[in-house]
């Protein structure tokens, strides 16, 4: 977390999926918590989880990100609130903007993140991008968010097409297994040099 707020992140993110070798104890999302900056956003990513853990999430005022299979009914009742929403998107996926506002409707409150679906049904966390045209095509004016494959050499390629309100970067990031200052700075320097870049 030190190493992503020193370079600039507007956001940091927890994983609270049991399944991901990732994720943190309660214990620890408190204390990730308390020394937040004022302001800056906390979101905590779930897979399929029980309205208990969000619950926790949800008391030190984190987001909640779901990345699994939720359907919009548990999102709504879970966060009563904002909440970011993954949509996996697979390989050839001819997704039209009509297709995905009706998809998306239920989701009243959802942010969409748009992440790499796994080749065996996993729940992003692939380390591989997707066809960025997807999100230019389908998004309109929603802000959504990019995540999957996302490094400092390809950042601003994604920017530049997909123009989205924010990208999620993990694995892209890191040098054995561990947050790399020199390219989450890069990383982030990317991203800004190709926003300040006017859409076409």
């Amino acid at each position: 977390m030190k190493a992503a707020l020193e370079a600039g992140a507007d956001a940091v993110g927890v994983v609270l999926a049991a399944d991901s070798p990732r994720c943190i104890s309660i214990e620890r999302l408190h204390e990730i918590a308390e020394h937040m900056p004022a302001l800056l956003p906390l979101v905590a990513v779930f897979v399929d989880p029980p309205s208990s853990l969000v619950d926790e999430a949800l008391k030190v005022g984190a987001t909640p990100q779901f990345h699994g299979s939720e359907p919009a009914d548990v999102c709504e009742a879970f966060a009563a609130g904002p909440y970011l929403k993954a949509y996996h998107v697979r390989s050839g996926d001819h997704l039209t903007k009509e297709a995905f506002d009706a998809f998306a409707r239920p989701f009243a409150h959802a942010t969409w993140i748009f992440d790499t679906a796994g080749l065996t049904g996993a729940s992003g966390g692939t380390g591989r991008p997707f066809d960025w045209e997807i999100v230019h095509r389908v998004a309109g004016s929603r802000h959504v968010v990019v995540a999957g494959g996302l490094n400092p050499d390809n950042v601003g390629a994604c920017v530049r097409t997909a123009r989205p309100y924010a990208v999620d970067v993990r694995s892209g990031v890191e040098t054995d297994g561990k947050k790399d200052p020199r390219k989450l700075r890069a990383f982030i320097e990317a991203v800004r040099d190709a926003d300040a870049v006017p859409s076409a």
